[in-house]
């Protein structure tokens, strides 16, 4: 009994964690550049005298779904879809290099190119300034464009893409990085985006929502297994009560 018991509430937990991420995918849908979070439960055995035939059904995070989102058309001078395992890189918070394939670039009020979250675009030397009032164009390779009054577009900086050999890191202000000991990643003259365009999300809203379904019911039926369990305690108490 208190074995069926215990198994019936590690798979009820496991569910519950599987539908959280499930619901932040769904609610990224339409997140420009999101990429689905993946999620793995492995066992682990509990040790110890008589607990040998127990185990925890342990998260064991694999990553996210590295396919492209879908390509939307915007035709806006500072719209940018990195291509292929391309990212583009940004300043966090913490002032650290991190990774985002959301290219809706915006101009801040002190002339720097920022995310629509206000982190600073990062060029090959740093934060990249722009010349207030200037008609901006961004090239395949990243390289900006500036021109006043119908004159020759100037160069004025050009945007770090990166391609990551190994798997990047999610953080949870919701930006990439690379592993713990990898340091910032160099930049890659071979990657390419895509001007007037925005990659949307890689989520199934459908899929996800198919999951969330399975993943509600397959909850409802860990919990009748562990009411029947409770009942079956209680018949048992009443068998065993002195009369």
């Amino acid at each position: 009994m208190d074995r069926l018991i215990y198994l019936a509430m590690a798979g009820a937990k496991a569910t519950m964690q599987r539908q959280d991420v499930l619901a932040h995918n769904l609610a990224n849908a339409s997140t420009n550049g999101f990429r689905a979070e993946m999620q793995a439960f492995r066992a682990v055995p509990v040790r110890g005298d008589g607990a040998s035939t127990r185990v925890y059904a342990l998260e064991s995070t694999i990553g996210y779904d590295d396919r492209a989102g879908p390509m939307q058309t915007t035709g806006r001078a500072l719209d940018v879809a990195p291509q292929g395992k391309a990212w583009l890189a940004v300043q966090s918070l913490d002032g650290t290099e991190a990774y985002t394939r959301a290219g809706a670039l915006q101009v801040s009020a002190e002339g720097q190119l920022v995310t629509p979250s206000g982190l600073p675009v990062l060029g090959d030397g740093g934060p990249i300034a722009v010349p207030a009032g200037a008609t901006l164009e961004v090239a395949s390779d990243g390289t900006i464009s500036a021109s006043r009054g119908g004159g020759k577009p100037q160069p004025v900086g050009r945007l770090k893409l990166v391609t990551p050999e190994a798997p990047l890191v999610r953080g949870e202000d919701g930006l990439f990085r690379a592993g713990a000991d990898a340091g910032d990643l160099p930049a890659d003259p071979a990657a390419r985006l895509q001007s007037g365009a925005l990659e949307g999300s890689n989520v199934s809203a459908v899929e996800t929502m198919v999951a969330m379904i399975a993943a509600a019911r397959q909850f409802e039926q860990q919990m009748k297994v562990l009411q029947g369990a409770e009942q079956r305690e209680q018949g048992a108490t009443k068998l065993l009560a002195p009369q």
